[in-house]
């Protein structure tokens, strides 16, 4: 939203609990009391609730539950991450419009931000359930100085921030959990994923795309059958619906401290965050690698770069750079 309206918006907001009334808005704006009738109706159709005494004037009173630019960037304490935000009630995805935001040169922190997506993406080509205005997806442009081998260590550094995030919205942090390398748990249950995806020019990265996919307020019975049983919202598990703004500009600010940490000492920076959460330390996993080959081990660790270090039946320790993960069922 641009214009009078945002101009109108930023004036009553403003206010507060004052009304402005239509004489004192033309003047300030120099339209017509009119246009600025107008400009007040079109910000109800956006869902603005705006009060109108015939003596007293124009009051906003309450802001639609909607993750409009204007309003995340209005409680927003970030100085690079989402100070230019692109919006959309649908769009098919938030990671395909950044990675054309990023292709034409938009800037280190270029935010992208939908109520719905018909066609979100998921790791391994998988996708990720998207129905609207009940949860949180956004994609970022990150224009990182570092080589492709560092980039791993971006998604690590994502699920730092969206656990930390969780965490503070709930006030349950030893319920959150780290799966490698890109999901965030909630009593066991996948409440979040992340996708990264690059540009490279030979070893250096020209660019990340982030793709964060939060359930913020989905009852889980709406979820569908393949889901149910592995999947939450913030909501279902606390009990009470979730200020979707609110989490949503917490979260940008935990991003941007965190992706500096990680640009500044790679995933060494964030580590310490990370293996807090992270639960699969010693447990038996099986991963099934991109070519369709499989490993089986115990789960040392994170190595520098990012990788999963497993040591396998022969004592031999594998790196895992990309795969799919589950816990074994059966013990060594």
């Amino acid at each position: 939203m641009s214009g009078g309206p945002a101009r109108i918006l930023d004036a009553l907001r403003r206010a507060g609990r004052q009304p402005c009334s239509g004489e004192a808005l033309s003047s300030q704006f120099g339209v017509s009391r009119t246009q600025v009738w107008k400009h007040v109706e079109a910000l109800r159709t956006r869902g603005y609730t705006i009060d109108a005494d015939p003596g007293g004037g124009y009051q906003l009173s309450e802001i639609p539950d909607r993750l409009y630019a204007e309003e995340i960037q209005a409680g927003l304490e970030t100085s690079w991450l989402a100070t230019e935000i692109h919006y959309f009630e649908t769009v098919d995805s938030t990671n395909r419009v950044a990675l054309d935001l990023a292709r034409s040169g938009s800037a280190h922190g270029t935010t992208v931000v939908a109520e719905q997506q018909t066609a979100g993406r998921g790791r391994l080509g998988r996708s990720f359930f998207s129905p609207p205005a009940a949860n949180l997806y956004t994609s970022i442009v990150l224009r990182p100085r570092i080589h492709t081998a560092q980039a791993p260590s971006w998604i690590l550094a994502a699920a730092v921030s969206v656990a930390q995030t969780i965490e503070q919205t709930l006030e349950k942090p030893g319920e959150v959990e780290i799966k490698w390398p890109n999901d965030v748990l909630l009593g066991g249950l996948k409440t979040s994923g992340i996708l990264m995806e690059l540009g490279a020019e030979a070893t250096r990265v020209d660019f990340l795309v982030l793709g964060i996919g939060v359930n913020l307020n989905l009852d889980r019975n709406d979820f569908p059958d393949e889901f149910r049983n592995r999947a939450t919202s913030l909501a279902s598990h606390g009990g009470q619906p979730v200020d979707r703004l609110a989490f949503t500009r917490r979260l940008y600010g935990n991003l941007e401290v965190t992706l500096d940490l990680c640009a500044d000492r790679g995933f060494e920076g964030v580590r310490a965050e990370f293996d807090a959460r992270f639960q699969m330390r010693g447990k038996r996993i099986r991963v099934l690698e991109l070519d369709g080959s499989e490993l089986r081990g115990n789960a040392l660790g994170i190595d520098d770069d990012g990788a999963l270090l497993l040591r396998l039946e022969t004592g031999d320790v594998a790196r895992v750079i990309a795969g799919d993960v589950t816990l074994a069922k059966e013990s060594l």
